[in-house]
């Protein structure tokens, strides 16, 4: 999911009640939902649906055969950019060991672009070799974080970042490299993180070869007014290479928080299916932002998505049977969609890239 709208808490704008024709258009970013079956879903461009971030913190093993339903469910209701899976060692992600195929199935969808994350050299490696579109090497900008999620120090990750860029080059692969920036408003295990590195490393993972960069409230101990200073910084330092917003919901601020981000001119961001996703290595931290009520919230707002959110509701409906005994999140499948409720457009198969 790719809408982030930043509420600022001290410049928020009212939407005119009646004005189409200040309606805004992001969909090609919005349809990128990292799909990865609690992954990078549904999003103003980017959209997870939870196949990787979602799956990989939960006790379920999804089959493959549901995943690929999952996938197929996504991309009807509009989703054009998911995030398939994860290039790790089975035995510590037995969830994610079947992401290989899953990404073979997605490169059979027309026009939709399927990202996988890679820990590490070799996890890119295989994503090189299984042609994904996008591979998201993640970084921490929480010393504390970085050695106990991927055993690395940040730099050191970044010098990962720059081996993975000459082997793409060397292989005259296509794939593109994103260096996701977590723990970018602070950690359970560290406590505060400066802006100031979290700016750092942005810049250096661009500097090693990244193509784009995002960032992510890894913990959920962002708000609105510190997703619109960090967010607006990272904009004057790095432009349009800033690629995406990735929030959590840990403490209740997930939708404010992609609000803001929004406003500073995010239109890409992560978000899951039913708000399933956390970090094993962050104590604390739940679910992901959830996909259906982020697209609810924009396409209310007048924000054309492209993204039917009923046939989103009906995917989390049946993706509640493949996560059964799963705590599943969200509001709106509860409420269900007011009765004046329309969306601004019809889906399109637009590109996200």
């Amino acid at each position: 999911m790719y809408f982030l709208i930043l509420l600022g808490i001290f410049r928020i704008q009212p939407i005119p009640k009646k004005q189409p024709e200040t309606r805004f258009d992001r969909h090609s970013s919005f349809s990128r939902a990292r799909c990865a079956l609690p992954v990078r879903e549904l999003g103003c461009g980017r959209a997870r649906i939870g196949l990787r971030d979602g799956l990989q913190s939960i006790a379920t093993v999804v089959s493959t055969t549901h995943k690929i339903e999952w996938i197929n469910a996504a991309y009807a209701a509009g989703l054009r950019e998911m995030e398939v899976g994860s290039f790790v060692p089975a035995r510590l992600l037995p969830q994610l060991a079947d992401t290989a195929d899953v990404l073979a199935h997605a490169k059979t969808l027309a026009g939709l672009f399927a990202s996988v994350l890679v820990p590490n050299y070799k996890g890119a490696e295989l994503a090189l070799d299984r042609g994904a579109g996008l591979m998201v090497v993640p970084l921490s900008a929480s010393h504390a974080h970085s050695l106990a999620n991927l055993r690395k120090t940040p730099d050191e990750v970044v010098a990962e970042v720059a081996r993975i860029r000459a082997l793409r080059d060397a292989g005259g692969h296509h794939t593109l490299i994103e260096g996701g920036v977590g723990t970018a408003f602070g950690c359970t295990l560290q406590g505060e993180v400066a802006e100031s590195e979290v700016l750092r490393l942005m810049q250096a993972l661009l500097d090693a070869g990244a193509d784009r960069v995002s960032l992510a409230d890894t913990v959920g101990y962002a708000d609105p007014a510190s997703v619109y200073r960090l967010f607006d910084k990272a904009r004057a330092l790095v432009g349009e290479r800033l690629w995406c917003a990735h929030f959590h919901d840990t403490r209740g601020m997930g939708l404010a928080n992609a609000y803001a981000a929004w406003q500073v001119g995010i239109v890409r961001f992560d978000a899951c299916l039913a708000g399933i996703g956390g970090c094993p290595h962050a104590p604390g931290a739940s679910g992901n932002v959830t996909t259906e009520d982020l697209v609810f919230m924009l396409e209310r707002m007048g924000v054309s998505t492209g993204i039917d959110v009923s046939a989103v509701l009906a995917l989390r409906q049946r993706a509640a049977g493949w996560l059964s005994g799963e705590t599943l999140h969200g509001t709106l499948w509860r409420s269900g969609l007011p009765r004046a409720f329309a969306p601004i457009g019809p889906v399109t198969a637009e590109g996200a890239v």
